[in-house]
């Protein structure tokens, strides 16, 4: 069995975390990958796709420091195993001193797989160049260097939804309903639910309130080009660009699921009563 580590290089704890995971993974006779910047951490060489041959992936840092490895790795059938430098997060399977309970549960093949599913967003310019991504989180439409409102037009599967102006406008999965779309006065979402999100941000009418969509609509939002702001287009926090009059950015959920790993008896609800205090 082979398991890459892949980990946040500027925090300061990564470098003792790197040599505990690998020290606890290398006691069970399990082959690791490091990946080349975590390599450095504890002065060796490691292999730029680290996640090639790979069984497992094991990621140190954080959420964000896992979600950036997904977007490294692409849409890779390959479990990902999230440990948390600090607290418990959301995608996380558990902190780093609980190292020797996932390195015994992988090496004896007890972990739990969970799918998590992503969004495929196809963003496509006035001139016809066309951009594709992968979001765990969400994907968003959002005011850029102004504080003016964006006007925006979201479609469902060809029929108009509505035409927002606010701050912005994001599409989330379930997964993403406990982060952007969370903090913006989305619902809770179970992961399992098989939905989408839609949240505006700010809107101008109070009467604009999320709306939970069954994940195999399609969903195409376009600046309504009714001001001259400029609107910024991401992907899970990242990957920002400008969205121009004529541009459109297509909402669907991607055919490949996000393989996470979690230990027994960490379950969602349980990181969810964690989190917010329950």
């Amino acid at each position: 069995m082979k398991v890459a580590i892949v980990a946040h290089p500027k925090k300061t704890d990564a470098p003792a975390a790197v040599a505990r995971v690998r020290k606890s993974l290398l006691a069970r006779e399990i082959e690791v990958i490091l990946e080349s910047e975590t390599a450095t951490l504890v002065e060796e060489k490691g292999v730029k796709k680290f996640w090639e041959g790979a069984d497992f992936v094991i990621s140190l840092g954080g959420d964000g420091t896992l979600l950036q490895t997904l977007h490294t790795m692409g849409a890779s059938p390959i479990p990902i195993a999230g440990v948390n430098i600090g607290t418990l997060g959301f995608l996380t399977a558990c902190t780093d001193d609980e190292v020797d309970q996932l390195s015994k549960v992988i090496a004896e093949g007890t972990m739990q797989i969970v799918e998590r599913s992503m969004l495929w967003v196809q963003m496509t310019e006035a001139g016809g160049k066309a951009h594709e991504f992968i979001a765990l989180n969400e994907a968003v439409l959002m005011r850029g260097e102004t504080g003016r409102l964006v006007s925006l037009e979201a479609r469902v599967d060809g029929d108009l939804l509505n035409e927002y102006n606010a701050d912005g406008l994001l599409v989330a999965t379930p997964t993403g309903s406990t982060a952007y779309s969370l903090a913006a006065g989305g619902p809770l979402i179970g992961p399992r639910s098989g939905v989408f999100v839609v949240t505006p941000i700010c809107p101008h009418s109070m009467s604009n309130r999320s709306l939970v969509l069954a994940d195999d609509s399609v969903i195409e939002l376009t600046p309504t080009g009714r001001t001259d702001e400029p609107i910024l287009f991401s992907v899970d926090g990242r990957d920002i660009l400008r969205i121009e009059e004529g541009s459109t950015v297509r909402v669907t959920r991607h055919p490949q699921c996000l393989n996470l790993v979690r230990l027994p008896g960490h379950s969602f609800y349980d990181t969810l009563r964690k989190k917010l205090g329950w």
